[in-house]
């Protein structure tokens, strides 16, 4: 990495952090960093301990804050994630602790997290099981306002920002991997601290045909982002060399885990409740197409993100029975680029 100019001797004058930036903005634009004078100002902001607006009031680098950064913009420029070198990620309201072992949430899943909190707030009625059913692993009783349930949910964004935008949800956070499940406690620690409504952790795998057996029936929103990139696409080196491979891949097609969570979201949800699925961008139609062929479904709907393309599908769970249905009983109620947000 080119070294930075007018490095401080202790005891000098600061170095300037627009003078550090630019050098580090050049040096992470030619490693192929894409939001390259953003991220060297993040890092920055996160040395100097100021917030990224406030990074021109700042006062300068020291010596040894300035070799700090030096560290960490070296990083960068070999393709660690950022989010790994500031130790977080900035999800709507919230930020995350992130790091190795767990998906690093993505700012197009915001907006599947908004339409949950736009859900659960359409629902202020009461959920309640008496007695409580077995077979729901930590989730105690469920208690009043509506119950949301977040599949794969990783650091738990998602199941985090609703909990905090809708306090009246009670919130039940799924995930199957060791390592996510660590940094997902952490984080639903730190918020239930912050004075957020404690989630309810579970630990499931999400395609297990008995998930949640306990809620059969009784969630008013469903909310999953699943790993959905198809194995032949070629992702960013963020991704390929620290994501968790199975919280990215979806099998040939991507849609080897949203297959099982569309049939069991099915018979979790409640008449009437809706489900919320993001998928990667080629499946605009085949996803849609799937909640259709379930027959346990209606208003099936495609959400495009902010660039346009296909970012998550939405239904609501049919009243009543549904015969033919998959699993039906009557019912009382060639490679290409994956595009994303900076990593």
């Amino acid at each position: 990495m080119t070294s930075l100019p007018q490095h401080p001797s202790e005891g000098s004058e600061r170095l300037r952090p627009s003078v550090a930036v630019a050098r580090a903005a050049r040096t992470l634009a030619a490693a192929g960093v894409e939001a390259s004078r953003a991220e060297a100002e993040l890092l920055a902001a996160h040395v100097l301990g100021v917030p990224r607006g406030r990074l021109a009031l700042a006062d300068g680098l020291t010596a040894g804050q300035l070799d700090r950064y030096d560290a960490l913009v070296a990083r960068r420029a070999t393709r660690e994630p950022l989010q790994h070198l500031t130790g977080s990620a900035g999800f709507r309201h919230l930020e995350l602790a992130v790091g190795p072992g767990v998906f690093v949430p993505r700012p197009e899943t915001e907006l599947l997290a908004g339409w949950g909190v736009d859900q659960a707030r359409l629902r202020p009625g009461a959920t309640i099981v008496d007695p409580p059913r077995p077979g729901v692993g930590e989730i105690a009783g469920v208690g009043d306002g509506p119950l949301v349930v977040d599949l794969c949910s990783g650091s738990g964004a998602i199941a985090l920002a609703v909990a905090q935008e809708a306090p009246g949800a009670r919130v039940v956070a799924v995930e199957r991997s060791p390592a996510a499940l660590a940094w997902l406690r952490r984080n639903a620690a730190d918020r239930a601290a912050a004075g957020d409504r404690p989630i309810e952790v579970v630990a499931a795998d999400v395609t297990d045909p008995e998930l949640l057996a306990g809620l059969t029936g009784r969630v008013d929103v469903l909310l999953c982002n699943p790993p959905y990139v198809p194995r032949a696409v070629l992702v960013p080196p963020e991704v390929a060399a620290h994501d968790p491979d199975e919280a990215v891949f979806g099998g040939a097609d991507g849609l080897d885990v949203i297959r099982p969570v569309l049939a069991r979201a099915a018979e979790l949800l409640r008449p009437g409740g809706v489900l919320g699925v993001e998928h990667d961008d080629t499946h605009g139609v085949a996803l849609p197409a799937l909640l259709a062929a379930d027959g346990r479904y209606e208003a099936v709907e495609e959400h495009r993100d902010l660039a346009g393309r296909p970012r998550f599908a939405t239904a609501r769970r049919r009243r009543g029975s549904v015969p033919g249905a998959p699993g039906h009983a009557e019912d009382t109620g060639g490679a290409r680029a994956w595009q994303t947000g900076f990593s």
